[in-house]
């Protein structure tokens, strides 16, 4: 039980991380590689404001500018420099790495005794059962841990409720359109170059905090613990868009949740099984490079073949 709620707690957090993927590669088809700077920058920020006895609520949203200011700067370098999206991102990551030793002052900053989201849930939960253990299924389950996931279920809906109702604004629509067909929305009189900017700010934004909440659940930042995280951002969304099987908004945003907590899951019990932890980025390319493979051999083994013209 310990392992399902660690797992479902985790995925639940990096399915903003996915969320925020979702919006630069499928919405603008923008392969951006800051996230891996930007998760570890929320995380970073974050961390050095809590040390500061900042409020964790605070905190957070602060996270949340600087991963905003992160994306931003992609898309600036992007639209205004003209030089290629993979390259704009790859520029900033590689920028964020020193930012973010300069925000830390060192390679980790630990929270063992600071006033974070996770220490505040727990102190609600405590408040509420009145112990610090409960049954939950003949499991014996610390309370912590359960404030801690009915905290980021809370969290999680609010911000997908959230972006769902951005996406319906003329402001979203026109993000989206932006995305779509830029021309089309050029020609309506729409700058796409501050669409592009914007989205990206969005979604770096949300990558941030997804960041800021990992650090304050597993009690430290660390300037290497974004590596990787948007392959991991790819694996949700697509395992989210194979479970909801549509592409309607609201959809995607469940999907995407959904892909991040099982995939985290299935790593959860691939570890638990005996899998390597240093094998496990490896396991995870293989298994994205899988999913994006796959569809497309199903769809040319269904399709028919042509039959054999008989004289």
């Amino acid at each position: 039980m310990l392992l399902l709620i660690g797992a479902m707690t985790i995925g639940l957090i990096l399915s903003l991380l996915a969320m925020g993927v979702f919006i630069s590669f499928r919405i603008f088809e923008f392969p951006d590689i800051t996230a891996d700077g930007s998760i570890t920058l929320g995380g970073a920020v974050a961390a050095v404001l809590l040390v500061a006895h900042v409020n964790p609520v605070l905190a957070t949203l602060a996270a949340f500018a600087a991963g905003a200011v992160a994306g931003s700067i992609t898309g600036f370098i992007n639209t205004r420099f003209g030089i290629n999206r993979l390259l704009s991102g790859i520029l900033v990551m590689t920028a964020l790495y020193s930012v973010n030793l300069h925000v830390m002052g060192k390679s980790n900053v630990p929270l063992l005794s600071e006033r974070t989201m996770a220490s505040v849930a727990d102190t609600w939960g405590q408040a509420v059962l009145g112990a610090s253990t409960v049954n939950l299924a003949g499991w014996a389950v610390n309370v912590r841990d359960l404030s801690v996931l009915v905290c980021c279920v809370a969290i999680v809906a609010v911000v997908g409720a959230l972006l769902y109702v951005f996406f319906r604004t003329n402001l979203g629509t026109a993000m989206q359109a932006a995305g779509d067909n830029a021309q089309m929305i050029r020609a309506l009189g729409v700058n796409v170059d501050n669409m592009v900017v914007l989205g990206l700010a969005l979604s770096n934004g949300l990558v941030a905090v997804s960041g800021a909440l990992l650090t304050q659940y597993q009690g430290f930042a660390d300037v290497q613990m974004g590596i990787g995280m948007v392959v991991w951002g790819l694996a949700s969304i697509i395992i989210g868009e194979a479970l909801v099987g549509v592409r309607q908004l609201g959809f995607i945003i469940v999907g995407a949740v959904m892909g991040s907590v099982l995939f985290r899951l299935l790593v959860a019990i691939a570890l638990r099984g005996g899998l390597n932890p240093n094998d496990l980025k490896l396991m995870t390319a293989v298994f994205v490079f899988c999913a994006l493979v796959l569809p497309g051999l199903v769809r040319r083994m269904k399709r028919p073949r042509p039959v054999a013209a008989t004289n």
